[in-house]
């Protein structure tokens, strides 16, 4: 294929290109960017396109490797070696790291809370904690949705004023 005819189909296929570099990088300047980097690439490579294939999806898999490869290289950026004998690798966005023993303890303080409330919030609060519906609930306890409702907020309310102490 001819450089001129390939341009020629480059620029009456290169519209689709814009809205999907704003839906990758959520941001114009970034996306005008890699608008022009894909249309860069597949003029460098254009003798690398087949006649008659789809050159949207030629274009859309240029687009998106960039968009990736770009990413992958971003994110190494931020990651930092540490000079010290033992070469630790320090990523820069990385947050604190939960305790799972405070987590367990407090999942069993939680637990002791829900064992403590009375018997008309806790059953109710259980179920919809168990994932069961609001109108399942209702059949199952033969009560009315409006009572189930209530309940279930009564006992959320409870809970809130137990644990905010710990």
């Amino acid at each position: 294929m001819a450089k001129k005819d390939f341009n020629d189909l480059l620029v009456e296929n290169s519209d689709f290109l814009k809205p999907f570099a704003v839906n990758l990088t959520k941001n114009n300047e970034s996306a005008n960017d890699l608008y022009q980097e894909t249309l860069y690439k597949a003029l460098a490579n254009y003798d690398k396109y087949n006649r008659g294939t789809n050159i949207k999806a030629w274009l859309f898999t240029i687009m998106r490797n960039i968009f990736i490869n770009d990413y992958r290289r971003n994110a190494k950026r931020r990651t930092v070696f540490d000079s010290t004998p033992e070469d630790y690798l320090i990523n820069l966005s990385q947050v604190a790291v939960s305790n799972s023993a405070e987590g367990v303890l407090r999942e069993k303080e939680i637990l002791k809370a829900i064992d403590g409330l009375p018997e008309t919030f806790k059953v109710p609060f259980q179920l919809y904690f168990d994932g069961f519906k609001y109108q399942e609930i209702a059949e199952y306890l033969d009560e009315p949705l409006g009572t189930i409702k209530s309940r279930i907020h009564f006992a959320r309310k409870l809970l809130k004023e137990q644990i905010r102490r710990y």
